[in-house]
This record gives structure tokens, C-alpha cells and sequence, in this order.
């Protein structure tokens, strides 16, 4: 089965509601390939190493999270940039991403998918979210038992992620609520703390959070920004290319970030 273009960007737009965030590059439709799709790949990043792999595997739209413009850039077709969209433009491959609207879906996006990984579940309503434009999950232990201390916390996620984390482990007692936000959100962390998480889990870490930590005795945990977010881009792809009748593959680029 196939369909066209338009109809895969208008499944992809209706379900995540690209208007409602304010991002830092363009959602959606990034660089137009050919009218008709069969077969989507998805992965994080649109880099050339998937790219080229999408071409491998005969792909017509490729579905990321990073895409490949950015507030702030030069807009010089050079280098990097030249390389990739070479390819695309060359093997008439569409390129769809999604950055905030993915992250925040909360059944299909980063931050409900890593929480489903874990097994840890956001409370209902408002009280599950914070942070700005609502992005941070806030919940706990799906079998409701919590964890016996940040250690155990973080060995758990390690061995969900097949990867270690690093741990600042300040919060010196067991871990009841814990607040999580993909990728790059070490900047949610003074929010999580607001909301009454006992832990903290993204992707990175900066200089002020080991601080943070510390003082406020709130446990942080950075995971890696690619492993936080290997889950959103796969579970959404997979759920429009079902509805639309189209192939998909996931193609999972290596990253030690």
C-alpha cells in the first residue's frame, strides 16, 4: 500500500499539533522528496549515517526527532549540511521531524515512551506535567513499590538503557516520585525539584545541576541524550504507517551521547 505526501504529513501534523509548541526549528515536512510513500524509516537524528541507511533500505520518508535546521544556524548549504541533503535531494527521500510535538505526546512521544521502558507512569492530568510548555513527566513505579535509594534507581535504568548513567546520588533516602524529561532538559531540573520529585532523570548534564543536587538533596540521573530518546520517533512512525497501511523500519544509529 502507499500514500502520498500530503496525507502522511497530515497523519503526522494531527497527531502531534506541531501550532501548540514554540520550538527551535521548523516541525513537519523539512526537506520534500517524492509525491508517493511506501516505506518510512525512523530514527533520532537525521544524520548522513542514517540517511544513507534509509536509502539501503529503499525508504521514501525518513521520520526523526532532530532534524536538520535549527534557529540560529548560518544557512549556508555547506559541509555537513551539504552532505545530507545531497543524498535526500538525490534519492528524492522525504525527511519529516518533529522535535517538542514528539517529545510530548503522552502516549506516543520520548517522555511517555522512556516512562513505559522503565515502567514508571506519570500521575493523571496536570499534576503529571511540568516544566515550561508542560514537556517534564512527573510520576511513579507502575507496581507502585518506588525505589530503595538512587542506586537501585539508577541500576534499573541502566539496565533498561544497556548503558551506564551518571548519578548524583544526593537525595539520601528512598525514591518515591520521580520526574523524567528527554534529552537535553537538564534545565528542567529546578522545576522537577518544585514539583516534588525525590529524582530526577534526563539525558545530560551542566555545570549548575551537580549543584542543584546537592543543596536541594534531590537525586539526578543523565542518561544520554540519544539513548532517552531512541523510543518516540520508532512508536510514532510505527503508529501512522499502520493507520496508513505503509511499511517502517527503525534504524537505531549509534551514539554514546
Amino acid at each position: 500500500m502507499s500514500t502520498t505526501r500530503h496525507e502522511l504529513l497530515h497523519a503526522f501534523d494531527l497527531l502531534l499539533a506541531p501550532g501548540r509548541f514554540k520550538d527551535y526549528g521548523p516541525n513537519g515536512l523539512q526537506v520534500e522528496g517524492r509525491t508517493v510513500v511506501r516505506k518510512i524509516v525512523s530514527g533520532v537524528t537525521a544524520s548522513r549515517a542514517l540517511i544513507e541507511a534509509a536509502i539501503h533500505a529503499e525508504a521514501d520518508a525518513i521520520f526523526v526527532h532532530h532534524g536538520l535546521f535549527w534557529r540560529g544556524q548560518s544557512g549556508c548549504v555547506t559541509g555537513w549540511m551539504k552532505q545530507r541533503l545531497s543524498l535526500l535531494l538525490g534519492h528524492d527521500i522525504n525527511l519529516f521531524a518533529y522535535h517538542l510535538p514528539l517529545d510530548a505526546h503522552p502516549e506516543l512521544g520520548n517522555n511517555a515512551q522512556l516512562g513505559l521502558q522503565l515502567g514508571l507512569v506519570a500521575h493523571p492530568g496536570a499534576t503529571g506535567r511540568f516544566g515550561e510548555q508542560e514537556l517534564g513527566f512527573l510520576g511513579t513505579r507502575e507496581n507502585g513499590e518506588g525505589f530503595a535509594d538512587a542506586k537501585a534507581l539508577a541500576a534499573h535504568v541502566e539496565g533498561v538503557l544497556k548503558r551506564p548513567v551518571t548519578l548524583l546520588d544526593t537525595a539520601q533516602r528512598p525514591i518515591k516520585t520521580v520526574a523524567w524529561c528527554t534529552g537535553g532538559a537538564q534545565g528542567y531540573f529546578e522545576a522537577a525539584i518544585a514539583a516534588g520529585a525525590d529524582a530526577f532523570i534526563t539525558g545530560e548534564i551542566s555545570e549548575p545541576q551537580a549543584h542543584y543536587a546537592r543543596e536541594m538533596g534531590v537525586a539526578f540521573l543523565a542518561c544520554g541524550h540519544h539513548a532517552t530518546e531512541r523510543y518516540g520517533a520508532q512508536a510514532v512512525a510505527g503508529h501512522v504507517a499502520a493507520q496508513l497501511g505503509l511499511l517502517h523500519e527503525f534504524i537505531d544509529i549509534d551514539n554514546p551521547a
